[in-house]
């Protein structure tokens, strides 16, 4: 498994050069990660303590963590599972075993970045360097589901928004979004 550090953040010097350490997660850090995704988002939404950990065993390489190097904390994390599904369904949130590691394309799961490091940029960064690494293993293409509030910002990220998505998970209405990385 690899832990390279990727290179260093620098977001238009709001943020000094070195703050953030990017790299896949330790499985010592699911708790952790489990604790940002309660930050992040509401009890209905959120990963549960039992499910990020199963995710963290299954598929580390699939997390890009943003570790604060002051406080050796996460800041920010994404997580997905690869497989060769083309839309997304309510289950990948819930079933690791969906995970196939030659899949052609990525399910994201969860963009977390705790409170006291948002308007950043970090999130767009995270989110950038994800995508770059995960075109550089050949995966086709990234997919996620998102609230109408933040398919703007997706869409800046580089996502096309392809209408309302079968998921109906924690009861909410979502948007199924696509990024395409190797046709």
């Amino acid at each position: 498994m690899e832990y390279k550090e990727q290179e260093r953040y620098t977001e238009k010097g709001k943020e000094p050069a070195g703050r953030f350490l990017f790299r896949n997660i330790l499985p010592e850090e699911a708790g952790q990660a489990a604790r940002i995704e309660e930050i992040c988002f509401p009890p209905n939404e959120a990963c549960s303590q039992q499910m990020m950990r199963e995710r963290v065993a299954k598929a580390p390489e699939l997390f890009l963590v943003a570790v604060d190097r002051q406080t050796g904390k996460i800041a920010g994390f994404l997580n997905g599972l690869s497989t060769d599904e083309d839309i997304f369904r309510d289950d990948f949130f819930t079933d690791a075993e969906l995970y196939d590691p030659a899949g052609r394309n990525v399910m994201l799961l969860g963009l977390d970045v705790l409170p006291e490091y948002r308007g950043q940029g970090l999130a767009r960064e995270i989110v950038s360097r994800y995508l770059d690494r995960e075109r550089r293993k050949g995966r086709k293409a990234v997919l996620l589901t998102c609230l109408e509030s933040k398919v703007g910002m997706y869409e800046k990220m580089g996502f096309r928004d392809r209408g309302m998505a079968q998921s109906t998970w924690g009861g909410e209405q979502w948007h199924e979004m696509d990024c395409g990385l190797n046709p």
